[in-house]
């Protein structure tokens, strides 16, 4: 939709009507006000304006736009063209001007470019989107000295061939991690190839990472390359190696040293030029201990190791992680969140994360599902966030809580919602009840985002 906004009402009509013969798709108003209505309640691509009109001028409506529209492209119509007036419109933003009394067909060459260059940034936006999807770098935001940490080892190990071998709890971004490192070597236009050693059945894995031959075994009925083989000139990840089985820990030995394999079943070596990224949330120096993994493989690996921390360990991250999960999944939901509420935020960065980054991303996904409000509430939160938590308690040998505020809006939750359950969900009851007045219970259960029930009973 091309909106035409001009006082000269019948100018507008007919400028419409011109572009309408043309294939596009207008309407034409005669007043900014008008225009700013049209534009909240219709998709228009295209402003084609009046620079002088009574009241707002089309310079004020172009002010506007680049605020609150700035993507829109904005063409002025005006009677008194020079070369100053033309310069100053477009530093203020304007796409293009056209000198009055014009050509329709000016008018058309001068929109096509303007769409045209709208189409092809919109393609831009949409590409850097889709690849912010597809590499999900939540993990890598933060600001916490442990997490810096493993961003100047990323950075100081990304364009050397070294294997690097990260160490970390499960749900703590490992691959992220290793993506990041190839992302930013001089790999980037090779492949990635990401292989979880945990979620491949053990007598499939040799096949899955080398690849075999027809007729290798009983349903190998054509040729099939491996994951060694599709990493080539680029970077393979083994995450959890440490559950890679014994007996196939000497062959990946083999091919990550000397960059050579065989296929099941074949007799010819295959030479690649691949970069290995291992991971494992086991400590692999225990495991060697034990016996359940090859001490030369280790060594092997552990050229440039790095420890990603657990979440609680960079609690001050996690407000900047929830929201980003918040606006992810918000724009996929079409919902519009603010924010947290401060009583919420406080919980979960007292909360313990035992599934670290990935279950707060969980945890910020159903918040997001069930909030009524402009922001996500203590209410909004799973349940399990305050479960097993520490009672307080009086005494010398009581601990305290680890974050006051938290504390404090769980107990007060805890009690409120009782209160609220034993009344039948009669706030006047409730209140009588806990001694204060229906007023400031009825603060207290916003703020908390409790959700009230009135039993039928």
């Amino acid at each position: 939709m091309i909106l035409i906004v001009d006082d000269e009402t019948r100018l507008g009509e007919v400028t419409a009507a011109g572009l309408q013969a043309r294939g596009f798709e207008a309407h034409a108003v005669d007043n900014v006000p008008a225009a700013l209505a049209f534009l909240d309640e219709n998709d228009v691509r295209l402003v084609l304006s009046d620079l002088r009109m009574p009241g707002a001028s089309g310079r004020d409506l172009l002010n506007q736009l680049q605020v609150a529209r700035p993507e829109l492209p904005v063409i002025i119509m005006t009677a008194y063209a020079s070369v100053r007036d033309a310069v100053a419109l477009i530093r203020e933003g304007a796409f293009d001007y056209v000198a009055k009394p014009f050509e329709m067909d000016d008018v058309v060459a001068t929109i096509s470019r303007a769409l045209k260059l709208r189409d092809a940034e919109d393609d831009n936006r949409r590409l850097r989107q889709e690849l912010r999807d597809k590499f999900d770098f939540g993990s890598l935001i933060g600001t916490s000295a442990p997490f810096q940490q493993v961003l100047k080892q990323v950075t100081d190990v990304c364009d050397s061939r070294a294997t690097v071998l990260l160490h970390g709890e499960s749900g703590t971004g490992k691959e992220l991690i290793a993506r990041a490192i190839h992302d930013n070597s001089q790999r980037r236009d090779k492949p990635f190839v990401a292989v979880n050693c945990a979620a491949i059945p053990e007598n499939l894995m040799e096949s899955e990472l080398f690849g075999h031959v027809k007729g290798a075994f009983t349903g190998a009925i054509a040729a099939r390359d491996g994951r060694f083989s599709l990493a080539n000139g680029g970077t393979l990840f083994l995450d959890e190696i440490g559950d890679m089985p014994l007996a196939l820990q000497a062959k990946v030995l083999r091919a990550v040293q000397e960059q050579t394999f065989e296929m099941v079943g074949g007799t010819r070596s295959i030479k690649v030029d691949v970069r290995f990224i291992a991971a494992s949330h086991r400590d692999l120096r225990k495991e060697v201990e034990k016996g359940n993994f090859r001490e030369d493989l280790y060594y092997r690996l552990n050229v440039f190791p790095i420890t990603v921390p657990a979440l609680r360990d960079r609690p001050g991250d996690i407000p900047a992680l929830a929201a980003h999960f918040l606006s992810r999944h918000s724009r996929f939901m079409s919902k519009r969140l603010t924010g947290f509420s401060k009583p919420a935020l406080t919980a979960m960065e007292a909360y313990r994360w035992q599934g670290n980054i990935r279950e707060l991303q969980n945890c910020i996904e159903r918040a997001v599902i069930v909030a009524q409000g402009p922001m996500v509430e203590v209410g909004d939160l799973p349940p399990y966030l305050f479960e097993d938590r520490p009672r307080l308690a009086s005494g010398a040998g009581a601990a305290l809580p680890a974050d006051l505020d938290a504390e404090l809006a769980r107990v007060e939750k805890e009690i409120l919602t009782r209160a609220l359950r034993e009344c039948g969900g009669i706030q006047a009851r409730a209140a009588e009840r806990l001694g204060i007045t229906e007023r400031s219970l009825w603060h207290r259960v916003k703020k908390l985002g409790i959700r009230i029930t009135r039993s039928t009973g």
